[in-house]
């Protein structure tokens, strides 16, 4: 396995060892010792979603109960996000993406405190989140993908296909008052 650090503190993209011959390939997505970042992750929830070519999903965020991801692509392709929502981190404010598709095998960890989303390039494709925290709806946050201020650099953003709830996202200015609220960072 390979680790390489990304821009984001903390935020690591992860190629597993894959074991390929003529009948297919085998690789390990989690194993509950691998170190990230001196870390060991604890599995809350894994979640699957399958999207057509152009959706984007996100960027969501949890706040409380902050969630952890490890994402990865099991069909198709993505360009996968996350955004650094940790007011004391180096990184805050900024972004990184990166290409994850079911032939390149990478996974992206992004930790408790980043916003997270993704726009499909391929025609379909599934994507899954092993994530260090369950869901819970009242804590279900997003941000505007589209942000100026973020100026994040998604494949096709005039054909984003986007939900009710990502359509109409805060912006980052208007996520402000909510981000330093003590209650809602005392997960970063």
């Amino acid at each position: 396995m390979k680790i390489i650090k990304t821009s984001l503190e903390g935020a690591l993209i992860v190629e597993p060892k894959v074991f390929g011959d003529a009948r297919g390939f085998f690789m390990e997505n989690f194993n509950e010792n691998r170190d990230f970042s001196g870390r060991k992750l604890h599995v809350a929830q894994i979640n699957t979603s399958q999207s057509s070519k152009g959706v984007l999903r996100g960027l969501h965020f949890q706040a409380p109960h902050a969630q952890g991801k490890l994402v990865w692509v099991l069909a198709g392709e993505v360009f996968d996000v996350a955004v650094d929502l940790r007011s004391k981190s180096s990184t805050y404010g900024q972004w990184d993406g990166v290409l994850l598709s079911a032939t390149n095998q990478r996974q992206f960890w992004i930790p408790e405190g980043f916003a997270h989303g993704f726009q499909v390039t391929s025609a379909h494709a599934i994507f899954c989140y092993a994530c260090t925290e369950s869901f819970k709806a009242d804590c279900d946050r997003a941000l505007n993908y589209a942000d100026p201020q973020l100026n994040i650099e998604w494949p096709d953003p005039s054909g984003a296909v986007l939900s009710e709830k990502d359509k109409c996202a805060p912006t980052w200015m208007q996520l402000q008052d909510l981000l330093t609220d003590e209650n809602i960072t005392s997960w970063c």
